[in-house]
């Protein structure tokens, strides 16, 4: 029953520690760490040159199941989520049905559970069969096991919808996550409406349809002193709505994804419909907004989105294709690559918007390597390269603008409540 990494570089964002630290594991809890564990009757595990971090929580994952299975299911997306490092996740209600009520709910657990590998959590839906008319039991929800409400995939378009879904989510002390999106400003647009789109003679998506939205949250949830947490942030605009906001004390958290600080929309040319996804891929300017936020605190998590589909979604007409990308195995490379190699985070800061701050925000317990926590835990090698060959990737989906590219840190161990779920 006892484990103990040894000889690794510890990050515990929690308690604000890094430095080399041995970590002793006994039933699946974190019992101790300290400069130097030894234990005769622990397996021992050599993290030797490598950095030892709290599992990666990622508030944002569609596993398709129930209803679409075909594009992935809660095991294959488990097993994704383990191979990057990834030990809970948050998956969104847009399945067939919504999980818009406490048999789904438990469904969703408890296949989770079957599953093995990971935590899987899940949100309720806001409104009954995501529809945008009538609230949700948001209480009935919660008693069966959600941890947050969204009807991610559609925004909550109606103004007062939204402002009683707030006040009765404030309650029961639960948070909101939008999807921020005017839907009269998308006007059936496919991207980013910029000199890419003009260039390709598609139909663009302005800013403002996401950027309007996010501050129609702002005031409704300020107003209420209720909880709002802002999914996928990706324009600069929206990023100062949310500045502005925390600067007067609102509730407000907000997430972005990989993409958004490591692609712009011209990873679309050649009508590229693997950088389809929605919100849209941003320009220059908006990339350089999210880091900064990143850097300041201003966005407070990095969550995948992943969300895989068949190729057959996805190998049609852009206006057409299927939005979204798979990101589970991708996400933390991603982070070392474009934010701490390049100095604009620490090492520290990228684990806490990965872990620690993810936890925090849907207060599932996890996220730290504290003593008394469960050992949900990552092993990686932030200096190592590799190719993404998205042929081998766990999830069914291998919709990724990534394949191909070089990118430092690999995942070598992941541990869940104390159990190996990937080693490579």
């Amino acid at each position: 029953m006892k484990q103990i990494i040894k000889n690794g570089f510890v990050i515990n964002p929690a308690q604000g520690f890094s430095g080399k630290a041995d970590i002793l594991i006994n039933y699946g809890v974190i019992e101790r760490v300290a400069e130097n564990i030894n234990d005769y009757d622990a397996k021992v595990i050599d993290a030797e040159n490598m950095i030892v971090a709290p599992g990666l929580v990622d508030l944002h994952v569609h596993f398709r199941e129930p209803g679409y299975e075909h594009k992935e299911n809660i095991l294959t997306g488990s097993r994704s989520a383990a191979k990057g490092g990834v030990t809970t996740v948050l998956c969104m209600p847009n399945t067939n049905p919504p999980i818009d009520n406490a048999a789904l709910v438990e469904y969703v657990i408890n296949r989770g559970k079957k599953a093995g590998l990971i935590n899987v959590l899940t949100t309720g839906c806001v409104t009954k069969g995501q529809k945008g008319e009538e609230l949700t039991e948001m209480a009935e929800l919660k008693e069966s096991g959600a941890v947050a409400f969204s009807d991610d995939g559609r925004p909550v378009s109606s103004s007062g919808i939204m402002r009683r879904a707030l006040q009765y989510a404030n309650m029961i002390d639960m948070p909101i996550m939008d999807h921020c999106e005017d839907l009269s400003l998308v006007d059936n647009g496919s991207m980013n409406d910029g000199f890419t789109s003009t260039y390709l003679g598609l139909r663009g998506i302005p800013k403002s349809a996401e950027s309007a939205a996010v501050s129609r949250d702002i005031l409704l949830a300020e107003e209420l002193g209720a909880k709002l947490h802002i999914c996928h942030i990706s324009t600069k605009n929206s990023i100062e709505a949310v500045r502005a906001a925390k600067a007067r004390g609102a509730r407000i958290t907000a997430e972005t994804a990989p993409h958004y600080f490591a692609l712009t929309d011209k990873a679309c040319d050649g009508f590229n419909t693997n950088a389809k996804m929605n919100p849209p891929l941003r320009d220059d300017e908006d990339v350089e907004a999210i880091i900064s936020a990143l850097a300041d605190g201003t966005i407070d998590a990095i969550a995948t989105d992943h969300a895989p589909h068949h190729s057959d979604d996805k190998r049609i007409e852009f206006e057409k294709a299927a939005n979204g990308i798979v990101g589970l195995e991708t996400s933390l490379s991603l982070g070392i690559t474009y934010l701490v190699k390049t100095g604009r985070l620490s090492m520290m800061q990228l684990i806490e918007k990965m872990s620690t701050k993810p936890a925090e925000i849907i207060n599932c317990g996890r996220g730290t390597l504290n003593v008394g926590a469960p050992a949900d835990i990552v092993i990686f090698d932030e200096n190592e390269k590799y190719t993404v060959d998205a042929s081998t990737f766990a999830s069914k989906g291998k919709n990724t603008p990534f394949n191909n590219m070089e990118l430092y840190g690999r995942v070598h161990r992941t541990i869940t409540g104390g159990k190996t779920v990937f080693s490579l």
